[in-house]
């Protein structure tokens, strides 16, 4: 606080006022307020020998006083205020829990460094922050992310062409940032990578435009717009290591030994044992693992295998009851397996591994529960083959004999329509084998319950999967060049590590999606001058905040308090 004088223009009078100053959060200038208003300076020399020494001594003393009782503020509050246009009251603080994640793992030395030496005048490490904060908080699109960077307390002192041109600067450095982020992950959390869990997935797009990556292919959500697949690699604790963008026609099975090379060669694992579901059981594949001194775990298709193989399965003898309802039984057998050869061939290989089978109740009654509709469909198509052609008849069709339909129109056949009945015995197979799972292994030295155990932690990448497409809102992606496509899934990528790491650190207590909910609920709307109302709490904020050293519980915080809290989140 500080003595202003004013001089009256017409009379020549000077008044004299105790003002405060401050800084609204949304402006360049200061602003002032009177907070005492003293009298003419001419009437009050008749009562103070000074009044200008006297005042200016009374607003040091009132601003030592103020900070004294800091904690206790007024505020004077006009009733008619207005809320300015497009005026950004509304501010998140849950995101200084991802920003002490993203210092912690160097993210923003990694790209000041490489960005050092370049032409580029757009801060790179702000775009990404504003790019990783808004995927885990708020996603949406490029446009839109930046449309809205105001949420946040950054300084992001950029264009959205500049976001844009930056995405290109990503592209160029996603494969060191990624062994960037694993060395840091080693050295902070001591990352165990000698299991590692495997598997892919696909996004879609928006644009119906194809290229080298965009292809049309198996779309996990079953649609017809061009997709991109993806590879990931992740380690025991849910955090991912590495991953891989390979065009949307490219079966999943064909990802896995560019991704197990490319690993192998960059980020010095040592042995790993890889972990994936049976769309990675292939000859080739398991020749190559093994070929590179690795290990695998993997799932066998019952239902696909040769009848000597459901025999085995189906076969009482040597099970073990493990609890109500579950039976386990294992063996070490010589398997041949078909490899392609240098020249294309297909050559036959001898592998020795443990074959682990086990039969669930849960398992059964889940399968039955899930082949139900398709029979009911099947009896209807039975009963009116007219209602049915050959889209309409899909999943249903496998279990009616004698049907066939016409190649041009689809439509049922005529001459078939009055032979129709239920394939019982095709029915029956299916059912013999509800319930009933394999896995193959080379760790043959390993007990059965803990092959099992370390199988059932790949449920955890695709939980991954499912974060990025829903929470993350991956997808549909709306960039369309390839430099594009490869930083938007980079953003996407570090988004994820920032999350799973959360996660770990909280010990698992809470899931990403709870996480990000409550971070993103913790946000403050813009009171008067510089202080802020916070509106929520809840049990996860708590938690974070123990952890991190961040106290979420405050309902009123200055301006100046909230830029500490998030400058101390920086340091290291």
């Amino acid at each position: 606080m500080y003595l202003k004088k004013v001089k009256n223009k017409k009379t020549g009078r000077i008044a004299l006022y105790i003002v405060h100053s401050y800084r609204e959060p949304n402006s360049k200038y200061p602003k002032s307020k009177i907070v005492e208003s003293l009298g003419f300076l001419d009437e009050l020399e008749e009562k103070y020998e000074d009044p200008i020494a006297y005042f200016t001594e009374k607003a040091r003393r009132m601003t030592e006083e103020a900070k004294k009782e800091s904690s206790r503020v007024t505020l004077n509050f006009d009733k008619e205020e207005r809320i300015e246009i497009n005026a950004a009251n509304r501010k998140n603080f849950g995101y200084a829990a991802l920003s002490k994640i993203y210092h912690e793992l160097d993210i923003h030395t990694f790209l000041k460094n490489r960005q050092r030496h370049t032409q580029e005048e757009y801060d790179a490490n702000s775009i990404m922050k504003l790019l990783v904060f808004s995927r885990l908080l708020y996603p949406a699109s490029k446009k839109k992310t930046y449309e809205n960077k105001e949420r946040f307390f950054e300084k992001m002192d950029f264009s959205l062409d500049d976001v844009y041109r930056c995405l290109s600067f990503f592209t160029k450095h996603k494969d060191e940032l990624q062994l960037w982020l694993h060395e840091r992950i080693k050295e902070q959390y001591n990352r165990n990578t000698s299991l590692v869990y495997y598997d892919v997935t696909n996004y879609y797009f928006e644009i119906d435009e194809a290229d080298e990556l965009r292809k049309k292919g198996v779309s996990k959500e079953h649609r017809p717009d061009p997709i991109v697949q993806m590879g990931l690699f992740m380690d025991t604790d849910g955090i991912p290591i590495t991953y891989g963008l390979y065009p949307g026609n490219m079966l999943d099975k064909q990802t896995l030994i560019p991704m197990l090379g490319n690993i192998q060669r960059n980020f010095s694992l040592g042995r790993i044992i890889v972990v994936a579901d049976k769309g990675m059981t292939t000859g080739d594949n398991i020749w190559y693992t093994l070929s590179a001194k690795n290990g695998y775990i993997l799932s066998y298709s019952v239902r696909g295998a040769d009848r000597a193989f459901k025999d085995y399965v189906l076969d009482p003898t040597g099970y073990r009851s493990i609890g109500e309802g579950f039976k386990i039984k294992s063996r070490l057998y010589p398997r041949e397996i078909m490899v392609t050869s240098r020249n294309g061939k297909k050559i036959k290989k001898r592998v020795d591994e443990k074959q682990v089978i086990f039969y669930s109740e849960k398992y059964a009654l889940k399968a039955k529960a899930d082949r139900a509709p398709a029979l009911e469909k099947a009896k209807s198509l039975i009963s009116n083959p007219s209602r049915y052609n050959r889209a309409t008849s899909v999943g249903a069709a496998k279990y009616v004999r004698n049907l066939a339909f016409d190649p041009k129109t689809g439509e049922v056949l005529e001459d078939a329509k009055t032979s129709l009945f239920l394939d019982e015995e095709k029915l029956k197979r299916e059912e013999e084998l509800d319930g009933y799972y394999a896995i193959i292994t080379s760790e043959y030295q390993e007990a059965d319950e803990r092959i099992i155990e370390l199988y059932r932690g790949l449920w955890k990448i695709e939980e991954s999967f499912k974060v990025t497409k829903s929470d993350f809102e991956t997808r549909p992606v709306y960039v369309s060049t390839q430099e594009h496509i490869e930083a938007h899934f980079l953003t996407c990528f570090v988004s994820l590590v920032i999350a799973r790491v959360l996660e770990r650190r909280l010990n698992g207590k809470y899931s990403v999606p709870a996480l990000l909910e409550s971070l993103r609920k913790a946000s403050c709307s813009h009171m008067q001058e510089n202080y802020y109302l916070f509106d929520y709490l809840d049990e996860v904020l708590v938690d974070i905040g123990k952890e991190l050293g961040i106290d979420f519980g405050k309902k009123y915080m200055s301006l100046r308090e909230i830029k500490k809290i998030l400058g101390d989140v920086k340091k290291e």
